[in-house]
Formats: C-alpha cells, structure tokens, sequence
C-alpha cells in the first residue's frame, strides 16, 4: 500500500484532495477535459475557464479547489518546459561559439607564428642584403600556380589553360575556394579585429578588417538559426541586404561534376555621392559542398590575368575588381548555421578625387555596408522566422522591411540618376558645390513597375525632378548629424516644401511653394515602425501637424504624413554610414503606395576618433541661437585637435506638371541652397571645435509655450501643496516666471501621465540631459522604460498612497537614458500634479542628485 500511496503522490495527473489531503488520480477522459479547457483557457481568472468547466459534465464531480490546483501545476509544467526549450537552445549556443571561439583561436595561433617567421625574415634580409626579395603579402603567400612559379622559377610554367570552356571555368573556381578558404579560416590576411565587436550567444558575431593589404577586406563570423541551404538562398540574393547593390544579371549557370554550380554574374552598384562615379563587377560565382557537410559559395573577378569570358561594359559604370571571397557555412548541432564571410574588393579609388578616396579604400566602411550588413540580415530573418517580432501598424515585418528597401533604393535611385532609368540633366552645375538638377519622364520606372502611379503622375506631361548635391564637413559626427536633423526637422524643412510634396500625392495637388500664401507646421510626431535586432536601422511615420493662418486655410488644413527610414545612429560603429531617408505617404499607407524618397547620407570619411559626444544632449536649437563670433575658433581652441572629415549628400525629389518645370526647379534650387546653409549651421553648432571635447550642451532657454508654463506652475504649486514646503530652486533668477527656476533646477524633474505605462509628458533641462532627449521625443519614452526593475516596483508600491496623500519618498535607484546609459540617482520624490481644476494632471517625479554611471 506505501508502495502504490508514493506512485500516486509522484503522478503529474494527480491533485490534493481538499478535505483528506491525499492525492487522487484523475482519469484519462477528465485530464483530456482539463487540458482542453486550459489549451483554449489560459489565463487563471477567464470567465470563459469557469464557463467551459461547468459545461463539462465529467468535471462535475471534481472540486473546484482540486481543479485549480491542477491548472496551477499544469502551468508550473509548461513553464519548466520553457525554461528547459531555452537552456537547451542558450547551451547549443554557447557550444557553438565556444567551438567558433576555438577555432579563431586556432587560427590566431597560426597568424602569429606567420607573424614572427615574417620577423625573423626580414631581420635576415636586414642583415643579407643581396639576398633576393620575396613578396609576402597578403595576395602573394596564397597557394596558387603563380606564386609557385616565382618560388620556382627552374620547374617550367604550366601550358596555359582555355578559360573560355567549362573545364578552364572550374579550374579558375577550384583556385578561388582555396584562395577565399584560405582568407576565411586561414592567415592569407592580417585580420585586425573591429572595436567593441563582442561575441556572444546574442551578438552579431566577430568581425575583423584588413591591415596591409592590396585592396580592402573585411571578415564576420557568427552564428544563426538557420539551415545552411535557407541562409545560402538569402545570401545568393545580394539585393535584398546589399542596398548599395542596384542590379545582378546572372547571365550563364555551369553545372558542374560534384554537385555544384559556376554563375558568371554582372552586378551594378550605386554611387556613394553625387561626385563620385558608380561602380560594377563581372564576377564568377562557384556554389559546391565540402566533405564536412559544409556549403561554400565563393566569388572572384574574371580579368585578363584571370582569363575567362568578358563580360558587359557599361560606358557610365567603372569596372572594379572581387578578388577571392565569400560565404563559408557549416551545420551545427541541434541545428542553425555558423557563417564565416569575407568581403575582399579593389574599387578603384584612383579614378576618384583624392579628398573621397577613403570611401573605397577604408575596409571599416566595407565591413559596415557590406559584410556586417550580411550577417546582421540573416539574423534579422532568423529572428522574424521565430515569430518574437511584433508586428507594427498591423503589417508583417516582410512587409515593413520591403518598405525600408524601397526607400533605400529610391533615394539610391535618385543620387546616382541613371539614364537608362529615365533620368536627364536639366540644368548644369556651376561648380562642385552647386546643385546638380535632374529629370525622370518615367515615374513607374522610379516608383517600380509594380505600383500604381499616384493621381498626379497620371496627369499629361508630368514628372519627377530631382535637385542634388554633395558638401564636405569638418568635425562632424556623422550619427549625432543624423539624430539632430531627424528630431530638429523645423531647423532645416520648409512647411511649404513639405504640403507641396504632400499633395503630389492627391488628385488635385497644390501650386508651387512661394507662388501661394501657405500655413505652417506645427509639432512633428514620430510614430515608430519597425526596429531592426541590433537596432541600427528604424522604420517610422512623421506626422506634421498643420496650420494655416487664414479661415479658408484652417478649413483645409490636414497633417501630413511622412515614411521615414533612419539609419546610422550608433556613434560605437566604426566606418558607419549615417542616412536619414524620408518619403510622404498619405492617410491610407497602402502597401503598394508610390514613394519618392528624399533626405540625407553622412559618410565618414577619416577613422572614427574617440569623441564623448554620446555625453552631449541632442537639444541643440539654443547653440544654434549663438553669435557667429562663438563658432569662429580655430580648432585649436577645443580639447581635441584632431579633425574628422565625412561626406554629406543631399537629395530631394519633387513632382511637376510640365508648364511648371521651370518654376519648380527654380525652387528646388533654392530649397537644397537653403537646407545645405541649415547643415552647415548645424554642424558648426556640435562640431568639437566650436564646443570643446569636454562641454556638454544645455538647454539654457525652456520652451515658450503656454503648455510648459501651466505645467511648470502646477508643478510647483502641486508639490508645496502636497507636502507643505517648498521646492529648494537652484537658481532663483527669473522667479516671477515660474518656467524658470523650474527649467534650471539640478535635480531631474519628470512629468508624467497618470495611467500605464506611464508616458512622459515633460521635463526641465536636467530632465532631458538625463534622458538623453529631446522634446520631441520624449512622449515615445513611457517611464515604465526609464526606471529599472527596483525602481518602477518602488513607485508602484507607493502609487497608492501618492494618490490618497499626494506624495511620497522613493528610494534612490538607477535610471535608462533613450542612449541606453545608466544614471544612478541618490533619492527620489514622486507627487501628484493638480490643475487649476483640482483634477489631477499628471505625476511628477524629481530625481536628486542623479549622474551617469
């Protein structure tokens, strides 16, 4: 009997009974019963539960006390399972990197041994003179017929090889994959691995450039949860991550005897600026499998000293060269894929000016744009296949990703102005810095083929103009530009500018800007989209409120809406290509709606140097505001005296009836004239000459809107009400205006609603600095984000009694910016705001003596 009483009390399908306390055994039918109510019924305090369990009679004779102890173990087993699904998956994981990390190891090894036998080299042809020269660079020590042959020049060279049949095509793609494995696992290149690259179970990877070698490379390894064959397919498709690729024309597929195959590709680049010429490639691809169930697909040129069939030449392209590269892909245990992948190109920096030439010949810039974007993609895919994503404006995230490729291309599209895509010089530029206009008769070739034309393109002799241009900065943190221009938008766009693209859009589109009295716009509201895994990309709706100033026009006034892709914000990522790519949209967002993208891209083009300019504020309108006597400073006068230099390119696109063509290229010269002098003022306004390394910026002047003086008052008012004293004012000057003291107090002061999750409302200037944000932004940033674990447990706990007594004290804590820094802060007080009403406007938090950490 003890025997059969333990087997009972150890069974998953047993329950206590409530008034014994022994275990009983439920039968197959009543457990099939309860695991269907719990399968449809998950939640604990559902109606539907209790509903579903009083309509089944065989859980009629069960107490209800036993049944909720059943569900309650139930749901204890389904989250043991799930922990025990994510150990296993975290420890297939950290198995694999520990293998990836072993065999960097492995070949770290290696490199240095190359390393110190190099040394030893030239120390004796340091000494021996005479002794003939080999060359040991990069390209030269990979095993191949012709380094064997300057080895040994008594052996007689090989016959030459036709390279014009099959057999000549494999011989050249045998030599490729051991040329790219040799770069991929092997010490073919000086790999020099990126700052700030950390591997991880959830990292990117590791990623490493090129150091002392012809042309510039750069290496990723890192680990995905897909097959090798699924990640092989989303390799293959180079535009679909690669937006710098334009076109791929696989023009021959060469079956090959082991399984794999050769493609003789064509592929087409854009421009990175407008004064720089696009480039295109005439490749063979080799696609086979290794023993270890590996999958290889490796890349290089055909060349004259390559031999092979020539490919297309394209009068406005310029032929650059692949040299061996690829994608490295092996299985992993319990499934996933670890990827190795190199990027090793010569772009021809030669046939630009030499003030560009660091855009093709920094293997930083390559890892960014090319080789990290590869990895980050696969991830992405990976992680959306998983189902974690939530879906933004009810769309898929294939959905919302093609949207953010769309963009890209348009804006691409727009900068390199191809003929062949319909575009035509309309007028000529007076100098490199002037602007560069250019016409398209065909905006179903622009818009894609596959998306209705708007109203507009529908009317007779219309079309889409196109003013660029490109400008050199000093001193500019490309990341910190973008940021300002995205949540400063009213420094540097004309409303005017903004209504006239707008009603492209509708049936009826207005005139040109400065041929009518308009309104204004109002606040800009970001609505985020989609955010890519490792954040470097976010999709997003700008809505700008309008105005108008006569009764007609406040009659017909409508916000307008704008797709907006931002991209290149992290200041960490080295040889990041900060892009900021806009396009207006109407109410509808159909997902064929037709785009033409405008904006901004910002390209490095010195090494990254170390700047603290993540410690500055991005609430830069008040340094704009200085006398042009503050900016003049030579450099010297900063802390840093080093400069950095990075391209910026300006593209805007606009549509036109053809009777206007005139007038609307007059005004978009005049437009990208006035947005270059805002650039220009912006960038002198957070470049580290005007303001020092080490000075971060403030917001000495609190906004002037009627909104932030009632708040400003009410806070005040509130706390002294509420606890009998009042706030200790760090500076009193200005205290008839209660604005003031308020926005000048050192201690953090947060405003935010009342309900969950708490969206914040308003802040002084300390405020902002410790949220790293502007006003703008800060109603995205719910509190809830902003406190940690310890902190938004506190509040809540004392909610209730803030919200009967009015206030309380909370504990000191750490807080989040929206950087991500963390700022420790020693107390706390949280009180209710009232209104002039007595109705409760908000909470308010102060947070003393805060500092980042």
């Amino acid at each position: 009997m003890a025997a059969v009483a333990s087997r009972e009390r150890l069974s998953p399908g047993a329950a206590p009974q409530v008034d014994t306390g022994k275990y009983v055994r439920y039968t197959p039918e009543q457990v099939e019963a309860l695991e269907r109510v719990y399968s449809e019924c998950p939640k604990p305090s559902s109606l539907r539960r209790q509903q579903l369990i009083r309509d089944c009679p065989i859980l009629s004779n069960i107490e209800p006390k036993q049944i909720k102890v059943w569900f309650q173990n139930r749901r204890c087993r389904e989250k043991q399972r799930k922990e025990a699904s994510r150990l296993q998956t975290v420890n297939r994981k950290l198995s694999a990197m520990n293998k990836l990390l072993m065999e960097e190891n492995d070949r770290l090894q290696k490199q240095v041994s190359r390393l110190v036998y190099d040394n030893g080299y030239m120390k004796n042809q340091l000494h021996s003179p005479s002794v003939a020269t080999t060359d040991t660079s990069c390209e030269s020590v990979v095993t191949s017929s012709q380094h064997y042959q300057q080895q040994n020049p008594a052996v007689p060279p090989p016959p030459p090889r036709d390279a014009n049949n099959p057999a000549g095509l494999l011989a050249i793609a045998e030599e490729t994959l051991a040329e790219f494995m040799s770069k991929a696992t092997g010490t073919a290149v000086n790999w020099v691995q990126m700052v700030g690259m950390k591997p991880g179970p959830d990292s990117v990877g590791i990623i490493a450039v090129s150091h002392n070698c012809s042309g510039v490379a750069a290496r990723a390894c890192g680990l995905v949860s897909l097959e090798p064959t699924k990640v092989a397919e989303i390799l293959k498709d180079r535009p679909s991550w690669y937006r710098d690729c334009r076109h791929v024309d696989i023009v021959h597929v060469i079956p090959t005897g082991n399984g794999g195959t050769i493609e003789l590709i064509y592929m087409q680049t854009y421009a990175l600026t407008t004064l720089a010429g696009p480039r295109d490639f005439w490749t063979l691809r080799y696609t086979s499998g290794l023993d270890d169930g590996s999958l290889v697909i490796c890349e290089r040129s055909l060349t004259q000293s390559t031999g092979g069939p020539c490919g297309p030449n394209v009068p406005t392209f310029i032929r650059a060269e692949v040299l061996p590269s690829g994608y490295l892909i092996r299985p992993c245990d319990g499934g996933g894929s670890m990827i190795y992948i190199v990027d090793h190109v010569d772009l021809n920096a030669k046939s630009v000016p030499e003030v560009l030439r660091p855009l093709y010949e920094s293997p930083k810039i390559l890892s960014q744009k090319m080789t990290a974007a590869a990895l980050r993609h696969i991830r992405q895919i990976a992680h959306e296949s998983s189902g974690e994503i939530p879906y933004g404006a009810g769309r898929q995230p294939a959905v919302l990703r093609t949207f953010s490729q769309r963009l890209s291309r348009g804006f691409n599209d727009a900068v390199s102005g191809f003929p062949d895509d319909g575009w035509s010089p309309l007028l000529s530029s007076d100098g490199p810095e002037d602007i560069t206009i250019t016409v398209n008769s065909s905006p179903n070739k622009l818009v894609g083929s596959h998306v209705s034309p708007s109203p507009f393109f529908s009317a007779i002799g219309g079309g889409i103009m196109c003013a660029k241009a490109s400008m050199l900065l000093q001193n500019v943190p490309p990341a910190l530009l973008v940021r300002f221009l995205r949540e400063h938008r009213s420094e540097w766009a004309d409303p005017g500018v903004d209504a006239y693209s707008a009603a492209s859009l509708r049936a009826n589109p207005y005139a040109v800007p400065g041929l009518r009295a308009g309104g204004f716009m109002g606040n800009q509201v970001i609505l985020p989209l989609a955010r890519t895994l490792e954040h470097e990309e976010s999709l997003e709706v700008i809505r700008l409120e309008g105005h108008g100033f006569s009764h007609d026009e406040v009659l017909m006034s409508r916000d307008m809406f704008l797709l907006q892709l931002c991209s290149g914000v992290d200041e960490s990522a080295p040889g990041a290509c900060a892009q900021l790519v806009f396009a207006p949209i109407d109410e509808s967002f159909a997902d064929d709606a037709p785009l033409l993208p405008s904006g901004f891209r910002v390209i490095p083009l010195d090494d990254k140097m170390d700047m603290p300019s993540a410690t500055r504020t991005l609430d830069l309108a008040s340094a704009l505001e200085v006398g042009s006597g503050a900016g003049s400073r030579a450099p010297s006068d900063a802390s840093g005296t080093c400069t950095t230099r990075s391209v910026l390119t300006i593209a805007f696109q606009f549509s036109f009836e053809n009777h206007l063509r005139e007038s609307v290229a007059a005004m978009a010269r005049q437009y990208v004239r006035g947005v270059m002098a805002s650039v220009q003022r912006v960038a002198m306004a957070i470049a580290p000459s005007r303001l020092g390394s080490h000075i971060q910026l403030k917001h000495p002047h609190p906004p002037g809107s009627p909104e932030a003086l009632a708040l400003a008052t009410w806070i005040g008012r509130s706390y002294r009400v509420h606890t009998g004293t009042e706030i200790r004012w760090s500076d009193t000057e200005g205290a008839d205006n209660p604005l003031m003291p308020f926005w000048k107090h050192s201690d953090a002061i947060l405003c935010c609603s009342l309900k969950s999750p708490f969206t914040l409302k308003f802040a002084n200037s300390a405020g902002f600095d410790i949220l790293e944000t502007t006003m703008v932004n800060i109603q995205d940033m719910p509190l809830e984000a902003v406190l940690d674990d310890e902190g938004r447990k506190s509040l809540f706990t004392e909610l209730p009694k803030i919200m009967q007594q009015g206030w309380a004290y909370l504990p000191g804590g750490v807080c989040r910016s929206s950087m991500g820094r963390q700022a420790s802060y020693e107390q706390a007080v949280a009180w209710k705001v009232v209104g002039d009403d007595g109705a409760p406007q908000g909470l308010a938090l102060m947070l003393a003596n805060w500092t980042f950490i």
